[in-house]
């Protein structure tokens, strides 16, 4: 078993004791895989690097995220392979964003990676303009500072009918290919190892200790009934392996929902609802244009069927402790906070049993424990290399879930060390604030679409969070735990004139600077905005109607006589459609001269094709009221990016 690690710091070597030499030398049989995730996708692709590598006999890898790697360390090893997401608009992830700032130091030099081997693979989606950003300038600037590369790089496609694993199994097998001739000592068992039909079990990577229920409650003592809910989220998801939450584990704000209100009509393709909230435990503290993190509930009768399926008790209080993968040895290094808590909160808290859907290693270790053969014989093909896009079928465009996959295959009982590892986390869901602290005091509002949909077999899904806010019922005063961050919409100062394009639920960053600037109009001079809306009907889903137009009548933030504009596109109500871009055009002299007085450009919505429709647009409105060629339009358009003047936020 090689030395593995998803959360321990590397550590710098003493350069004064071993040249760079010496110390690639004791590094030329091990593989270090560095990661960064923003979704859990790049995490699994990373583990099964490693998975892949120790089963062709790699005496060591090192598996872990780059923000807990030492970034001038990089020199000293031998061979790395790096697996990268692309985030929004080719942003990369959280996690990279030191490590990436670390390589981009002029002082470097083309020599910096001399004799190190490197491998990129990038996780992204070509329906994005941007299409695997992140892996595409990380391996160009591998190359700048004179890393070799072992093969080309590999770019891994979600709209590949197998999802990213279609790029990335043949990625794979070039990689040990090259790795094989480059060092046989590396995978001393070849490059054709693996067999799922006589495969080993690696060992899992958590052990849970379990503790009887009197002997624990009464070792805790709460302020509140708010400071007991508090400490339960902390301790569940300090506990949990996702390492996919928020930096802090302890919810900042409960909020209650005061208002659920539907703002398309009922019987509308969509369902996009109005919700405010109020705080319960303490302070909101917010800016307009941030985001919200929701921890959503589950099902509590999924979570049952789940604990019921598993064969465990959910009265049981647990503590889950990470093993280390050298030596066995559980980790001592526990947070004092993390005291035990009861297996149905953890479940609850942590692992997204009824929504997510299970990665391929998931299939991987139910062989091992299928007791019934034409189960194990189903599961062994799912995990083959053949079998590969009929699992994608099967389990990812039909989202089937844990509890589903689990019904699929009854002989199957895993024990809940695996389940812990292997079930997807339970990830807060993000939204675009739609309110202002101005103008909404104690206040946070939200505008939501509720998705559903069909899978390929008509199967009827929903987003997890987007329904169970829905279905909350304001009387219930349900606590709702939150965290708020930027985004990447920075709030405009009141002189800075806007031009904010916003189709459908994209208008929720926008009702509060909108609002925000409605409000500092009353004490100061604000700059103008134009707003272009968007959406299918008039009748059906002109949302907040009423408010934009009333900002846009005489004396409003919106109104023509304050330099403003309001501006909106039904697409189908006429034979041929009409989109925020044609409007866009339409005003093509106002966008024009707005720029020309310093105005910055916000885009939010969907992130498939619109915010490069947008883009587009742009730049013919600069080519034609600039009287410039289109790639002297485009440079504009990304110096004002650079400068901050042009901002997008888009989600999927």
């Amino acid at each position: 078993m090689g030395l593995k690690s998803n959360g321990e710091e590397s550590q710098p070597l003493d350069e004064g004791e071993l040249n760079v030499a010496e110390i690639k030398g004791m590094k030329k049989s091990r593989l270090l895989i560095l990661y960064a995730s923003q979704t859990g996708n790049a995490l699994d692709a990373a583990e099964r690097v490693g998975r892949d590598a120790e089963r062709r006999g790699c005496p060591a890898t090192l598996i872990i995220s780059m923000d807990k790697f030492v970034a001038h360390c990089l020199p000293y090893e031998d061979t790395v392979v790096f697996v990268v997401s692309t985030t929004g608009q080719g942003d990369i992830p959280d996690s990279m964003k030191v490590f990436w700032r670390f390589l981009l130091q002029a002082k470097l030099g083309n020599q910096w990676l001399q004799g190190v081997k490197c491998a990129v693979f990038g996780l992204g989606d070509s329906g994005y303009q941007k299409y695997n950003f992140a892996a595409k300038k990380l391996d160009k600037r591998l190359t700048d500072l004179g890393a070799k590369q072992i093969i080309e790089r590999g770019l891994g496609d979600d709209q590949h009918p197998s999802g990213y694993e279609g790029a990335f199994d043949l990625w794979l097998a070039s990689l040990w290919s090259a790795l094989h001739q480059i060092n046989p000592t590396i995978l001393p068992r070849g490059i054709g190892f693996i067999d799922s039909s006589t495969a080993i079990l690696d060992r899992p990577k958590f052990h849970i200790i379990y503790h009887e229920h009197d002997k624990i409650e009464s070792l805790y003592s709460y302020n509140s009934d708010f400071d007991y809910a508090e400490r339960q989220i902390m301790r569940a998801r300090s506990m949990s392996p996702g390492k996919l939450f928020h930096n802090e584990n302890r919810p900042p704000c409960f909020l209650q929902m005061i208002k659920n209100q539907q703002l398309t009509n009922v019987g509308s393709e969509k369902d996009v609802r109005h919700f405010e909230f109020e705080a319960v435990s303490s302070t909101i503290k917010y800016q307009a244009g941030d985001v919200l993190e929701i921890l959503p509930g589950q099902d509590p009768v999924a979570v049952d069927a789940f604990i019921h399926r598993c064969n465990l008790n959910p009265e049981m209080f647990i503590m889950v402790q990470a093993i280390d993968s050298e030596n066995g040895a559980l980790d001592s290094a526990i947070d004092s906070q993390s005291g035990p808590i009861k297996l149905k909160t953890f479940v609850e808290l942590t692992m997204d049993v009824a929504s997510a859907s299970p990665r391929r290693y998931f299939f991987e270790v139910m062989i091992f424990f299928a007791t019934a053969e034409h189960e194990k014989e189903r599961l062994q093909y799912f995990a083959s290399t053949e079998g590969r896009d009929d699992l994608y079928r099967y389990n990812q465009k039909e989202r089937r879930t844990v509890l589903e996959v689990l019904d699929d295959f009854p002989s199957v009982q895993m024990p809940f060390e695996w389940l812990v590892q292997l079930v997807p986390p339970l990830k807060t869901r993000a939204f675009s604030i739609s309110s202002s602290p101005l103008a909404h005091a104690d206040q946070v509002h939200l505008t939501v679409s509720v998705v559903s949909w069909k899978t390929p077999y008509k199967r009827l899904r929903s987003g997890l969070c987007s329904a169970w806010l829905a279905g909350i019922d304001p009387k219930e005063g349900v606590n709702i735990p939150v965290w708020f961050n930027r985004s990447s919409l920075p709030p405009p100062q009141p002189s800075l004139p806007l031009i904010l394009i916003g189709p459908g639920t994209g208008c929720a960053p926008f009702r509060a600077f909108i609002a925000e600037r409605a409000a500092q109009s009353n004490s100061e001079t604000t700059a103008p905005i134009l707003f272009f809306f968007g959406c299918r009907n008039e009748e059906n889903d002109f949302l907040y109607k009423d408010l934009w137009l009333s900002h846009a009548k005489s004396g409003g933030i919106l109104s023509e006589e304050n330099g403003g504009g309001f501006f909106v596109a039904f697409s189908r109500d006429q034979p041929k459609k009409i989109y925020v871009q044609h409007k866009m055009k339409e005003e093509s002299k106002r966008i024009w001269n707005l720029l020309m007085g310093g105005a910055a450009v916000y885009v939010a919505g969907s992130s498939t094709k619109m915010p490069a429709d947008i883009f587009s647009c742009m730049v013919e409105i600069i080519k034609k009221e600039g009287g410039v060629p289109e790639e002297s339009a485009i440079r504009q358009l990304r110096l004002l990016d650079k400068a901050g003047r042009y901002n997008v936020e888009a989600w999927s």
